[in-house]
């Protein structure tokens, strides 16, 4: 089983995770295109095609998502649907679609969404996940699944759980042969309270599918609300047994873990210390910090535990002085403490004190070997320190043992032209949301002359962080391949704004 603070360290490092659920009150799904907008207003959604940006994907998604909170579900279906098939052609906008459409039970659409990917070398560990994680046993017919839909929006959104699970139950002949219909019951019934029908409702969900783990996860969240809510720790178990090839059901495996913990604790401390490392899992920041601070008590033993978290969600958040003074805190404590160690390391590391960063990763990797993290640390600072050679001997023998290591993929493809384009892409299938090695490919594209290929890459970055100076340099070399001289210089100069010491850059303006 993985320890806690190896997928805090991953998150920390790259990638850019979505904001999902906030636990069985809130369970709405991400946006895959969001971030922080004001909300779009429901009209007519345009049939011409998205592109991969803020105002086009994710305003059409929004207004389609508004339609399925309101329970107009076929309007929403054929919003998404048209969304799916217009949006310009990009592998990672598919993904993101495959993904959310199997999150609310619109199976079909996540299939088309999955079979528009292009590149099954960047798609086929997230697909083999959505499909080992949501898909039901059975394939729903249009209809059924458009009903499910409405009562899963009911359910979820507009306060009718009771009465749109009293309707669904009466549907014996759909019961009978859709386990997924009784996973929506089940998720009714909890969400009514009713625990005892929640509970014999995901059983004959899982009796039907026994392979599908999302039945399993509210099998857990189901138990964890009644009597005896550690029994709810077997489906966790399971969950966290389970093989996983992407960050983010790896992610949902912990987060489960910590919602479970939360419910299934008596004491308040120990309650809001997991509802706070719940909220980390799950992006939610500030909450998690502030529900972190209602955690500390007089109890030195409980306290190490809630500033290492602490320090790790400062740090993310990038308020650098407070992670310091917290991870301080947090070793005072218990010298061993891995989080906090490793948060001591990112630190340094920021800052230049390679010697120092280095010194905290191998303590923390002396207090835990069970995860690839350290090591992959441990490794980057080598690389600071001028000892590659070393580092890449690191990199060789954590991809060894460790399947999901993407960012050990990423630095061998940088350091191996032979394996460069393959590790590239098994990073980016590991973790799409890995900005650097999406740059990367657009990178080996334009190297190889292939700019259309290129700038599809390089947007998927832009998309993920649009002041990354490196993209903006990129472009400009396209612009400059391309006889666009004036575009070129204005994306030369748009990346030395965002990183005023960029060679590269320099360069091209011969500064």
């Amino acid at each position: 089983m993985r320890r806690k603070f190896f997928v805090i360290a991953i998150i920390s490092l790259f990638s850019v995770s979505p904001v999902l659920s906030e636990g069985f009150d809130s369970i709405k799904p991400a946006d895959p295109f969001g971030y922080d907008s004001a909300p779009v207003n429901t009209i007519a959604l345009p049939v011409k095609k998205a592109t991969l940006t803020h105002n086009s994907i994710h305003n059409q998604y929004v207004i389609a998502f508004d339609r399925f909170m309101q329970s107009n579900v076929k309007s929403a279906y054929r919003n998404f649907r048209i969304l799916i098939e217009t949006m310009e052609p990009n592998d990672y906008g598919y993904m993101q679609m495959a993904e959310r459409m199997a999150d609310i039970g619109f199976f079909n659409l996540s299939e088309i969404a999955a079979s528009k990917v292009d590149d099954k070398n960047l798609s086929d560990f997230l697909i083999g996940d959505i499909k080992s994680y949501y898909y039901p046993a059975k394939r729903l017919k249009p209809d059924d699944e458009m009903y499910l839909g409405e009562v899963f929006s009911n359910i979820i959104y507009n306060d009718q759980s009771r009465e749109a699970t009293e309707e669904l139950v009466k549907n014996t002949a759909l019961l009978s042969q859709s386990d997924y219909a009784n996973y929506v019951a089940a998720l009714g019934y909890l969400k009514s309270n009713n625990i005892a029908n929640a509970g014999i409702y995901i059983d004959e969900a899982i009796r039907q599918n026994p392979q599908n783990i999302n039945y399993k996860k509210l099998k857990a969240e189901i138990l964890s609300q009644g009597k005896k809510p550690k029994n709810a720790f077997k489906m966790v178990e399971y969950l966290k047994s389970q093989k996983f090839y992407t960050t983010d059901f790896i992610r949902k495996a912990d987060s489960l873990e910590q919602y479970v913990l939360y419910k299934s604790e008596k004491d308040y401390s120990q309650k809001m210390y997991h509802l706070g490392y719940y909220y980390y899992y799950e992006g939610e920041l500030a909450k998690s910090i502030r529900t972190l601070q209602g955690a500390v008590t007089s109890k030195k033993k409980h306290n190490k535990a809630v500033y290492a978290i602490m320090a790790r969600v400062y740090f993310d958040m990038q308020d650098y002085e407070k992670a310091q003074d917290t991870a301080l805190k947090a070793i005072k404590l218990d010298s061993g403490n891995p989080v906090a160690l490793l948060v001591l390391g990112d630190l340094n590391y920021r800052n230049g004190e390679f010697k120092e960063a280095l010194k905290y990763y191998k303590d923390a990797q002396n207090h835990d070997k069970d995860s690839w993290i350290c090591p992959v640390k441990i490794a980057q600072t080598y690389e600071q320190l001028g000892k590659e050679k070393k580092a890449i001997e690191i990199y060789e023998k954590v991809l060894k043992t460790y399947s999901d290591a993407y960012i050990a993929y990423y630095k061998i493809a940088l350091k191996d032209k032979s394996k460069e384009l393959a590790y590239l892409k098994k990073a980016v299938a590991i973790n799409m949301n890995f900005k650097d090695a999406w740059i990367d490919l657009g990178r080996l594209a334009i190297e190889r002359q292939n700019y259309l290929q290129a700038n599809k890459y390089l947007g998927v970055a832009n998309y993920i962080d649009e002041n990354d100076f490196r993209y903006y340099y990129y472009q400009g070399l396209i612009a400059k391949n391309q006889g666009m001289k004036q575009d070129a210089l204005q994306y030369f100069k748009k990346s030395l704004v965002l990183n005023p010491d960029y060679q590269p850059a320099k360069e091209e303006l011969n500064l």
